[in-house]
């Protein structure tokens, strides 16, 4: 299973907070699947991608509860916890840097606390995308930051980074985690 963190609306949709869905819509798009259906508070869709049965989804729960549509599919379709990858937005690593890591903790992302919390295990795959931080954090600055679209000098960037991080989710799926890690964690796409 593979969920992307985000926001619901149209009012999220392109912002650095919603880039677990953007990179999800893209490997939906890949492998012509459609989100067109509706559990647990997620929109899901489900297919064969590089010869895996994996099902895709996109909470609408709000990034703070994004654990519980995660918990919920995840026991529902009876997949382990090591099978999960999670697609989520970066705070501390640089805009455009992808970072695959497992077993870790939430370092400040309520989003990946809330799944932490609810899956009751920090043993899952996570897919960081770097976003940057602004110069000036303050808890305005950096909510604003996060929910804002993305800059011009960054937006000529974005879809090169969702395509290199939906790469590095096949490539997970079809092959084996410290080979995508490998191939990955070095590269910065921006």
């Amino acid at each position: 299973m593979v969920a992307g963190l985000g926001n619901p609306g149209k009012e999220y949709s392109k912002t650095r907070h919603n880039m677990g869905f953007i990179v999800l819509e893209e490997i939906a798009r890949r492998h012509n699947l459609i989100f067109n259906s509706f559990k647990f508070d997620a929109d899901i869709t489900k297919g064969l991608i590089k010869e895996t049965h994996t099902i895709l989804i996109k909470p609408q729960s709000y990034m703070n509860r994004s654990g519980s549509p995660v918990q919920q599919i995840s026991s529902y379709f009876k997949i382990k916890t090591d099978n999960i990858i999670i697609v989520h937005d970066e705070l501390d690593l640089p805009f455009g840097r992808i970072m695959i890591v497992k077993d870790r903790g939430h370092g400040g992302h309520n989003g990946i606390r809330s799944v932490i919390e609810s899956l009751g295990t920090k043993n899952f795959i996570r897919i960081r995308v770097g976003v940057g931080r602004p110069s000036k954090v303050t808890d305005n600055n950096v909510t604003s930051h996060v929910l804002g679209k993305f800059a011009g000098d960054e937006q000529k960037n974005v879809d090169d980074i969702v395509k290199t991080t939906a790469d590095a989710c096949e490539l997970i799926i079809s092959s084996n985690l410290q080979y995508a890690m490998n191939s990955f964690n070095s590269i910065k796409t921006s």
